[in-house]
């Protein structure tokens, strides 16, 4: 079975995190995507709890058939570390593929272990129109297993999370930025305000 992981803290999950769910499904041929919900983030501070941003989650991919969220990470100590969670992936579902952004593959090498995740999964990299693609480049060339790198070709929405939740704190509509369940349970938690 062919199965991807989708990571990160979905404070909130927005429209572009589910547009990637559905293009990774259909491009790579997935069988299944797991979405893994960071407990702890090692490098950026959260505010939001997260089990609150596990619930964001689930609302946001519920709709999605294929795909479910992962409790993983908010029931491990510690920080929620890529290289981690491949060998916890690995176990369980053979040879993974991680799914990430092109700017976050930039820094691909800063991360830890890039390698042994490399050896535990696969990464496929979320590439627009605008990406650089020699620095893409130089990033695969440095890499023990660059042929473990896929390309998955994307049209990012111009959406983020900390723009949703500067507009929820100025009273801004976020209706075309989040699933209507991801709205509501916002609005309902009273989420973002200040």
């Amino acid at each position: 079975m062919t199965v991807g992981l989708l990571g990160g803290t979905f404070d909130p999950p927005h429209v572009g995190h589910v547009a990637l769910a559905r293009a990774a499904l259909a491009e790579l041929g997935l069988e299944r995507l797991v979405v893994v919900v960071v407990g702890e983030a090692p490098h950026k501070r959260v505010e939001t709890e997260a089990e609150t941003r596990f619930r964001l989650a689930e609302a946001a991919f519920a709709r999605l058939p294929n795909v479910e969220v992962s409790r993983h990470e908010l029931e491990r100590a510690g920080p929620s570390y890529t290289a981690d969670t491949a060998r916890w992936a690995a176990k369980r579902f053979g040879d993974p593929i991680f799914l990430v952004g092109a700017d976050e593959f930039a820094d691909f090498l800063s991360w830890r272990e890039p390698d042994t995740i490399l050896e535990l999964a696969r990464v496929a990299v979320a590439t627009r129109p605008g990406n650089d693609p020699e620095r893409l480049a130089a990033v695969r060339a440095r890499l023990a297993r660059p042929e473990r790198v896929l390309e998955l070709p994307f049209e990012p929405l111009a959406v983020s999370s900390s723009d949703i939740r500067a507009r929820v704190a100025r009273d801004a509509p976020i209706d075309d930025l989040v699933p209507e369940p991801v709205a509501r349970l916002i609005a309902e938690l009273g989420l973002y305000q200040r």
